[in-house]
């Protein structure tokens, strides 16, 4: 893109018109539809490694990227799938990445807890965790640097958020003004350890002001929050603003990783959020109620994105593993 189309792109991210809201309908029905499928195929044994499920937290990563460009980037988590699909990351690409196969975004070689695609602003999903943090203000700092108005936005749990990396992230993009924004995905445990039981006081963003930038705190149940409190702390970054701080609350449907009993969550827990704060029913009720798209319409995308996983899972099963040969490749850049 040249830089007057990337200004103007920047420029429509902050309205939500129609297509707008489509993409972003289709943003999560795609992350939702892929974990509730990689739920289902991992019972089979078919893929390898560990793999932990995103189900639950969709508004946050569309309400984040639909503010980002090719030239932003991202740092993921463990619990990456959904960061990486909304970041632009190609579906059946990672589909094959976790099964371990050779056409894979990471040639098969990271499965699940390491998906990047560097062409896409994906850093990657990280299994250190608080491992995104000092990345991003990595980025930040070359963005400064080099004059440009990107940004980098790391993503990080409620247990890693108690991370010493993700203090002295927070402590060093605000000495520097650097174009960063450290993302909280508050689900409310730290593998199975709830909040309360490891950390004290009731807002992680609190501690934003320990760091002289703004922390806020938003409902990661709901897309129009996350997004508006995005493109605030985006926009602010942008301008020289410097970095801020957003806790997002929101669950997570399933465990910590397939295979977790979640025997430390209450009875009927998460059909109880499934119920009253899913955040796809919870868009889809008001769009509609604001006549602002037809059910018929999400119903459509609903039938694509279904087709599109049924096409990902397919091909990954019949894909070739990766040869003994390329063992070593990958494994070193070459400048």
């Amino acid at each position: 893109m040249t830089e007057a189309e990337v200004a103007g792109a920047r420029e429509r991210h902050g309205e939500l018109d129609k297509a707008a809201l489509l993409d972003a309908y289709r943003t999560m029905r795609t992350i939702r539809d892929f974990e509730e499928r990689l739920h289902t195929e991992f019972a089979t044994g078919e893929i390898p490694g560990f793999v932990h499920l995103y189900a639950g937290e969709e508004a946050i990563a569309a309400g984040f990227m639909a503010h980002l460009d090719g030239d932003d980037y991202v740092a993921s988590t463990h619990r990456g799938h959904g960061h990486s699909i909304a970041k632009g990351c190609d579906v059946k690409g990672m589909m094959l990445e976790i099964y371990g196969k050779d056409g894979g975004i990471c040639r098969g070689k990271g499965g699940s807890m390491h998906i990047a695609d560097l062409d896409k602003g994906m850093l990657g999903a990280n299994g250190i965790v608080g491992g995104g943090p000092p990345l991003v203000c990595g980025v930040g700092l070359s963005a400064k640097v080099r004059g440009t108005d990107q940004v980098a936005i790391s993503f990080t749990g409620d247990g890693g958020a108690n991370q010493g990396t993700v203090f002295e992230s927070m402590n060093l993009a605000s000495a520097w003004d650097l174009p960063v924004i450290f993302v909280i995905e508050n689900n409310g445990y730290a593998e199975a350890t709830a909040q309360a039981f490891s950390s004290k006081g009731i807002d992680i963003a609190k501690r934003a002001d320990g760091f002289s930038m703004p922390g806020v705190v938003v409902d990661g149940h709901d897309f129009f929050a996350v997004h508006e409190a995005a493109g605030e702390a985006i926009r602010r970054a942008r301008e020289g603003g410097g970095p801020s701080l957003i806790e997002c609350k929101v669950n997570r449907y399933y465990g910590h990783f397939e295979g977790d009993a979640q025997t430390y969550r209450a009875d009927n827990e998460v059909e109880n959020i499934r119920k009253e704060k899913d955040c796809l029913m919870l868009f889809r009720q008001r769009v509609t109620s604001a006549g602002l798209i037809e059910e018929s319409e999400l119903d459509k995308i609903d039938e694509e994105v279904k087709n599109l996983i049924d096409e990902a899972v397919k091909e990954a099963k019949e894909a070739p593993e990766p040869t003994p040969d390329k063992l070593l490749t990958d494994v070193y850049v070459s400048y």
